[in-house]
């Protein structure tokens, strides 16, 4: 029986007070949307307004494309399963087998408060399903709890975009929050290696990785999981 995953996009498009645009980061999107369904996983799309996600403009441009987001822009399939995302409110956790989070500063403001999508974590987690993310997304998992009422982060291995990178971009001051630090202080024990190198964890049913270079390494992680 084929395995269903969930992925949950960002719907903010505004970059902080900076007029620019943010969303989603294509390669997080691609990389693991083609390992899921490569191994015969069934997908589906979800974000919080449903419809077609914002795309961070800029992991678009030609030096951030890869095999998978080329791969992804010509794949009609896939085009239209992220023109039709369903909405958060729809969807029932019961209904799958793990979730993942692709990163973008887009979650940083919305998915990070989003109540749906914090029960929604919750629901997984309390069913001992798979809970991950990628770069940017952890930030989604900081106010989840599990039915003691702990964050789930707390003494669990995670990793997410660190303020190496985030400072790297020049977006420390324009992000609401950090992730690192975030995650630190919600008592998860962070790691990191060197900026902009691939690197992911797996802590039970958590599954977390640094930046774009990890989106592979976090799906196959997951898949690990799910056999």
């Amino acid at each position: 029986m084929s395995k269903k995953i969930l992925i949950v996009l960002t719907s903010h498009d505004e970059l902080g007070n900076t007029g620019e645009k943010t969303g989603f980061w294509l390669e997080e999107l691609a990389a693991p949307y083609y390992a899921f369904l490569d191994a015969g996983a069934e997908l589906t799309l979800a974000s919080p307004k449903g419809g077609q996600p914002p795309l961070d403009p800029k992991s678009n441009e030609p030096g951030f494309q890869t095999e998978d987001t080329k791969r992804f822009e010509a794949d009609e399939a896939a085009n239209s399963a992220l023109a039709n995302t369903t909405k958060l409110a729809n969807v029932n956790a019961a209904d799958y087998d793990a979730v993942f989070y692709p990163g973008g500063h887009g979650p940083m403001w919305d998915l990070v408060n989003d109540a749906k999508s914090i029960s929604l974590i919750e629901a997984f987690w309390a069913s001992d399903k798979v809970v991950s993310a990628v770069c940017h997304a952890p930030i989604a998992l900081s106010h989840a709890r599990d039915s003691n009422g702990e964050y789930i982060v707390r003494g669990r291995k995670v990793t997410g975009f660190t303020n190496t990178e985030e400072d790297a971009v020049g977006l420390t001051d324009v992000v609401p929050n950090l992730v690192e630090d975030m995650l630190i202080e919600r008592g998860g024990l962070f790691s990191k290696i060197e900026d902009w190198a691939p690197y992911a964890l797996k802590d039970g049913n958590l599954v977390t990785g640094q930046n774009p270079a990890s989106s592979t390494a976090v799906a196959k992680l997951v898949l690990e999981a799910l056999s």
